[in-house]
């Protein structure tokens, strides 16, 4: 049993790094399915080193052949509760309340999906809610946007909710708190009324009385909620609960001219829609208590707030504002710039939805503020792209070479080095090929799944590991070749060829150029493809 084992990853090494298995690879992968065997390692240790040496010996063909007999175990890891620290009870209801005022990004995947996994969890239920109250940045095409990549994620809402529905609501609750003498309207310049909330002072206009309908009217003024002006949280101080927009709104047009801010239709929604708990970012950490507070007055249900550390991805542009600019300067080439971390980005290079899943739940609830860099987000994805995608050949700048002696053969290179049953490229070749490195004399070079060659002349077919040949991946000099182009990350475009066979590959679908990355198929153009690098 135990030989066969070895034999199993020795196999799979070799396959995956062309007829060469390394002994240290396949003792790590034996101890980590049968751990109890470290305790007669160097017993093991001798066994693999026998093991990996006759496997060496044999043909790449043979490997992938007696490969294809063995099954893997499969080792998961434990789930992680990342809201362990959290006291929510069962059947808890989440929200999540985007503004569709952007294209979705990482921050807004992360919310997302831990107040969506928070609800699973607890067997409770989802809102997701647009918070839609400013038509001078709402676009619909933000609405649709959202929802497609939120979909495309793995999240299910219960219930879809757009805070603009809800307009008669917000007045109806206004009128009550005026009723209470809790609003007043204000006429202050902005200037001086920000000078006074955080000097302290009161407002003049504090004791005005005006009837609602008046208000609506007259269009001009803003509505105060009369808190604290000595309080600590600067919220608390007189804040603005309504303003007149005279932009129109993309779903109600004009129909409306006198909004809710962020507060109040906040704790509004929150509270009349009894939500119980919401997990954001800790930009929104001093707004908990004026929602509270507002929810109190209205005798809302009360919502319980928890915020996170903001999550920060190294090197990438997160601000909206700041996106819109580059992008109206043609300094970016749209939300999905290849350097930027929005969803529909991360999507056209070829990301797949768990590893951003599992990616957003991984960072956490902790309240300290986290930079990210790609690799934690690539190395995810790369375990899922690893098994699923095949292998092709791709030559960067293309320079041609003639192969003396060389044997016009057809190759066999297998479209999954660990999955033989997919099958095999075949690839006819003659004296003449394409390839990218600069050749050395002297040295012995193996086209890769081919020969070995020296001098631009033929060696040998078969892999020795007596000639130390350096790898090299290759073309044969054909008319069937594909022109390709890969946008990288940088936006920069990179130029060559690829196989034939790559013509077959259909749009949205990954694949691994040897020695270079995974890439996805973006666009197919008569003999040209135009794939987006994903990473290595």
């Amino acid at each position: 049993m135990k030989e066969d084992l070895i034999l199993k990853y020795a196999l799979q090494n070799a396959v995956k790094f062309n007829g060469k298995a390394n002994p240290g690879a396949v003792i790590g992968k034996i101890l980590q399915e049968r751990p109890g065997l470290k305790s007669k390692i160097n017993e093991l240790a001798k066994k693999i080193n026998d093991v990996v040496k006759n496997v060496n010996s044999l043909s790449l063909q043979v490997q992938e052949t007696k490969l294809a007999s063995f099954k893997f175990k499969v080792v998961r890891k434990k789930e992680r509760d990342v809201f362990s620290g959290l006291k929510v009870v069962k059947n808890v209801k989440t929200a999540f309340p985007p503004g569709p005022e952007k294209y979705p990004h990482l921050g807004h995947a992360k919310a997302l999906i831990l107040n969506y996994e928070l609800a699973r969890r607890k067997n409770g239920k989802f809102v997701l809610r647009f918070e839609d109250t400013n038509p001078e940045l709402v676009k619909g095409e933000y609405y649709k946007i959202m929802l497609e990549n939120f979909s495309w994620l793995g999240v299910k809402w219960d219930e879809l909710q757009y805070a603009s529905d809800h307009m008669e609501l917000f007045y109806k609750y206004a009128k009550q708190l005026m009723s209470k003498n809790k609003i007043y309207d204000c006429y202050c310049k902005k200037e001086t009324m920000s000078k006074d909330r955080m000097d302290g002072v009161e407002c003049e206009c504090r004791e005005n009385k005006i009837a609602f309908e008046k208000f609506l009217k007259e269009k001009k003024g803003i509505l105060r909620l009369k808190g604290d002006m000595q309080h600590n949280n600067t919220t608390m101080r007189d804040p603005t609960m309504f303003r007149f927009v005279s932009a129109s709104h993309p779903r109600v047009k004009d129909k409306y001219k006198l909004w809710p801010n962020y507060d109040f239709q906040n704790a509004v929604m929150d509270g009349y829609f009894k939500i119980d708990f919401r997990l954001r970012s800790k930009e929104f950490e001093l707004r908990g208590e004026l929602q509270n507070y507002i929810q109190s007055l209205l005798g809302l249900h009360k919502t319980k707030t928890y915020e996170f550390g903001r999550l920060n991805l190294e090197g990438v542009e997160a601000s909206g504002r700041k996106i819109r600019e580059l992008i109206k300067n043609k300094k970016l080439l749209g939300w999905d710039d290849p350097r930027l971390a929005t969803i529909v980005s991360l999507r056209r290079r070829g990301f797949l939805p768990p590893s951003i899943y599992e990616f957003c739940l991984a960072t956490g609830i902790s309240k300290a503020e986290s930079t990210m860099t790609w690799h934690d987000l690539e190395a995810r994805n790369r375990r899922l792209l690893d098994s699923i995608t095949n292998r092709y050949f791709f030559i960067e700048n293309p320079r041609k070479i003639k192969i003396k002696n060389a044997p016009g053969i057809e190759a066999l290179a297998p479209l999954h080095p660990e999955h033989p049953e997919k099958g095999f490229r075949k690839i006819r070749t003659g004296a003449e090929f394409y390839v990218q490195d600069k050749l050395e004399k002297e040295q012995i070079y193996r086209f890769m799944h081919l020969f070995n060659f020296k001098n631009n002349e033929f060696v040998s077919k078969d892999i020795d590991a007596r000639l130390s040949a350096k790898m090299i991946h290759w073309l044969p000099v054909a008319k069937d070749l594909v022109k390709i182009e890969i946008v990288m990350p940088d936006a920069s475009v990179k130029k060559g060829l690829g196989e034939p066979l790559l013509k077959d590959v259909e749009i949205n679908q990954a694949v691994q150029f040897e020695r270079f990355g995974f890439c996805r198929l973006d666009k197919k153009e008569k003999n040209k493809l135009r794939f987006y690098f994903s990473h290595k």
